[in-house]
């Protein structure tokens, strides 16, 4: 059995494979003793479920153009305050409780501009980029862009919570999101 997927570009690959295999055991001479004593030649089952896990990787990677979705990559939440010295103790609350519940996040509390940081994100193809600013702070929320849109939306945290928990829990894909 072969399986074969698909690319974006419309290649086919082949990506797994199970195979019943008498020719290697008589090219290697294999055999076993059976239990009356006789040696008997061993037929192999070859088994690929993925193919090769690069070429595998590729594809994936390939297809979502870097942009995985939320479930699937490796940093799912960037969190971004505005002005450290104002909003860091905050941003951290916010990375920290996001990772309490398992989610990926991580702060960029470098002392770029907010608008390079948030065009770093989008270049990383992060799913979500948190701002925290004044607004956030004082109302225990956020602010969140999706990665490839320009609109952003202020939440409690609790429903960013809610909503990413959701995303990750759907496995939706970025056109699927909104």
């Amino acid at each position: 059995l072969d399986f074969h997927v698909k690319d974006s570009l419309g290649r086919v690959w082949q990506c797994g494979t199970i195979q019943l295999d008498m020719n290697l055991p008589e090219r290697f001479d294999l055999t076993y003793v059976d239990e009356h004593g006789e040696k008997v030649r061993p037929i192999m089952l070859h088994r690929a479920l993925l193919g090769s896990i690069e070429r595998f990787i590729g594809i994936i990677t390939e297809h979502f153009g870097g942009g995985f979705p939320t479930w699937l990559a490796p940093d799912q939440v960037v969190v971004l305050p505005v002005n450290n010295e104002y909003h860091l103790e905050y941003a951290n609350e916010v990375v920290n409780t996001l990772r309490d519940l398992g989610i990926r996040a991580k702060l960029d509390d470098s002392n770029e501009k907010l608008g390079y940081r948030l065009r770093n994100a989008q270049i990383k193809k992060i799913p979500y980029s948190l701002v925290i600013g004044d607004k956030e702070v004082a109302n225990r929320g956020v602010t969140y862009r999706l990665y490839s849109k320009k609109k952003k939306k202020p939440l409690s945290l609790d429903e960013f919570i809610s909503l990413i928990k959701e995303d990750i829990k759907s496995k939706k894909l970025p056109k699927d999101r909104k």
